[in-house]
C-alpha cells in the first residue's frame, strides 16, 4: 500500500511538468545526454591525437639536455712539479741532441748508478699549472635528430592510427544504435502501457456497467445473488489489474526518463500514446549480404581490426630491418674543455649519422613476427566467423518480423470477432436469453483479444526497429 501511495505522489509531480514529445526528441534527448556516447566521443578525440602523435615521427626531433655536478675537490694531472730534459740542435750532425752534463775525466755524458743521464738543462712543468678548478661542472647540448629510415615502424605506426580513428568512429556510431534501440523499446513499451490503461478503464466501465444491470435484476429478482458476487469479482479483479497497469505505465516513463537523461520525475506525454492505431507496414524482406556488411558497424570495425593487426605485423618486422638517422648536436661545457679548462663556456656543434643493423637474436625478432600474423589471422577468424552468425542472425530478424506482422493481422480478426461476440452477448443478456457468465466471458475474451493486438502493435514495431538494426539500415 505504501508503494502504491509513492508512486502516486510521484505521478503527481511529474504531471506538473508534462510535455509532449515524439520518438525523435527522446532520441536526440538521449543522443545528447547518454554518458557511454560521451565516453566513445572522448575515445574518437583520444585517436586524433594519437594520429598527431604518429605523423610527428617524420619530423626532425629537437632536444636539449643539461646538467650541473658539483666537486669537493680540484684535479691535477700530475703528482708534483715534472723537470723535463731538452734538447739542443747540433749543426754537425743535423738533429736535435739532449743537453746532458759532460764528465770530465772521460768527455763522456754523466751516467748515473741507474744507469740514466744527468741532463745539464731541465723545463720545470710545475704542478700548480697542471692542475684545474672542477668544483662547479656544467654542461649542455642542443641536438637534432632527423629519421630517415626506420624499417618502415613509422609508416606503419600512422596507417595504424589512421585505422584507430576510423574504428573509434565506427565504435560511436555502433554505441549510438543500441542507446536509439533501447530508447526507442521504452518508448513503445510506454505507448503500449498506456494503451493498456486505457483499454483496462474501458474493461473496468464495462463490469461496473454489468454490475450496475446485475444489481438491478437482483432488486428486481430476476437475478441471483450469485450472479452478482461472480460480477463483483471480476470486477476486483478488474481494478487491481488496471492498478498494477497505473504503476506500470508510470514507472515505465520514469525509465524512458532516465535513459533521455531527464530526471525521473519529468512527465513527459508521449505523441503517440493517444493513438488507437499505429501505421504499420509490411516491409521488405529482400537483402544483400554485401550491402548488408558494409553497413554493419560491427564488420567495419572487425574489418579495421583486421587492418590494424596488419600493420602490427610490419611493425614487428621493422625491428629486423636497418634503421639509419641523421644526427646534429651543439654542446657546450663549463670549465671549458676545448681552451685549457678555463672556468667559462666552451661551444662547439658535430654532426653525424647512426646505424643500426640487428645481427643475430636467436630467433627473438623472427618469432616476434609470427606472433603478429597469427593474431592478424585470428582476426580475420572473427571477422569471417561474424559475418556468418550476420546472415543467421538477419534471417532470424526477417522471420521474426514476418511471424509479427502476420500475428498482428490475426489479432485485427480477433478483435472484430470478440467486439461482435460481446455486442450479442450484451444484446442476449438485456433479453433475458443469456447468462451472466457468458457475459463475463465475452467481455474477458474482448479483454484479451484487445491486449493480444496492442502487443502484437508493438511487437510488429519493434521487430521492424530490430530488423533495421541488424541490417544496418537503422535511420535516426
Amino acid at each position: 500500500m505504501r508503494n502504491i501511495v509513492l508512486i502516486a505522489l510521484c505521478a503527481i509531480t511529474m504531471a506538473t511538468s508534462a510535455q509532449v514529445v515524439t520518438l525523435d526528441s527522446c532520441r536526440h534527448m538521449a543522443l545528447r545526454n547518454n554518458k557511454e556516447i560521451k565516453q566513445v566521443s572522448l575515445g574518437i578525440e583520444k585517436a586524433g591525437y594519437q594520429r598527431k602523435e604518429a605523423a610527428a615521427a617524420y619530423l626532425p626531433q629537437f632536444d636539449f639536455t643539461a646538467g650541473y655536478v658539483y666537486n669537493s675537490r680540484k684535479v691535477s694531472l700530475i703528482k708534483e712539479d715534472q723537470f723535463l730534459p731538452t734538447k739542443s740542435f747540433n749543426l754537425q750532425t743535423g738533429a736535435y741532441e739532449y743537453n746532458l752534463v759532460i764528465d770530465p775525466r772521460t768527455g763522456a755524458p754523466l751516467q748515473l748508478e741507474n744507469g740514466q743521464y744527468v741532463p745539464s738543462t731541465v723545463a720545470l712543468l710545475p704542478k700548480s699549472g697542471m692542475t684545474y678548478n672542477i668544483h662547479n661542472l656544467m654542461g649542455g647540448a642542443l641536438t637534432v635528430t632527423q629519421p630517415i629510415y626506420m624499417g618502415g615502424k613509422i609508416t606503419a605506426m600512422n596507417q595504424i592510427t589512421e585505422y584507430a580513428q576510423q574504428l573509434a568512429h565506427e565504435m560511436r556510431e555502433s554505441k549510438v544504435e543500441d542507446v536509439i534501440y533501447n530508447v526507442d523499446a521504452a518508448y513503445w513499451q510506454v505507448v503500449s502501457l498506456c494503451a493498456k490503461q486505457k483499454l483496462a478503464r474501458s474493461y473496468v466501465n464495462l463490469v461496473q456497467s454489468l454490475d450496475n444491470d446485475v444489481q438491478a435484476m437482483v432488486n428486481e429478482g430476476v437475478a441471483t445473488r450469485a450472479n452478482q458476487l461472480a460480477v463483483d469479482v471480476k470486477l476486483n479483479e478488474a481494478n487491481v489489474d488496471m492498478t498494477k497497469v497505473d504503476n506500470g505505465v508510470t514507472l515505465s516513463r520514469m525509465l524512458l526518463a532516465q535513459l533521455c537523461g531527464m530526471p525521473v520525475n519529468t512527465m513527459m506525454t508521449l505523441a503517440d500514446e493517444g493513438r488507437d492505431n499505429l501505421d504499420l507496414s509490411l516491409a521488405p524482406s529482400v537483402y544483400n549480404l554485401d550491402e548488408v556488411y558494409d553497413k554493419r558497424h560491427d564488420v567495419r570495425s572487425l574489418e579495421l581490426a583486421t587492418k590494424i593487426y596488419d600493420q602490427q605485423v610490419k611493425v614487428a618486422r621493422s625491428e629486423m630491418m636497418p634503421k639509419f638517422a641523421a644526427v646534429a648536436a651543439l654542446h657546450a661545457t663549463n670549465p671549458n674543455s676545448y681552451d685549457g679548462f678555463e672556468n667559462r663556456f666552451g661551444a662547439a656543434f658535430s654532426v653525424g649519422a647512426t646505424l643500426r643493423m640487428p645481427l643475430w637474436h636467436w630467433g627473438g625478432l623472427g618469432n616476434k613476427v609470427k606472433v603478429a600474423q597469427v593474431e592478424a589471422n585470428v582476426k580475420r577468424l572473427e571477422l569471417d566467423d561474424a559475418k556468418e552468425k550476420i546472415a543467421l542472425q538477419i534471417s532470424q530478424a526477417a522471420f521474426s518480423y514476418q511471424e509479427a506482422y502476420k500475428t498482428y493481422e490475426a489479432t485485427k480478426a480477433n478483435l472484430a470477432q470478440a467486439d461482435e461476440n460481446l455486442r450479442i452477448a450484451g444484446i442476449a443478456f438485456k433479453e433475458g436469453m443469456g447468462t451472466v457468465d457468458e457475459v463475463l466471458a465475452a467481455q474477458t475474451a474482448w479483454l484479451k483479444a484487445n491486449s493480444e493486438k496492442i502487443d502484437a502493435e508493438i511487437n510488429v514495431q519493434m521487430t521492424h526497429e530490430y530488423l533495421s538494426k541488424v541490417m544496418g539500415t537503422m535511420s535516426y
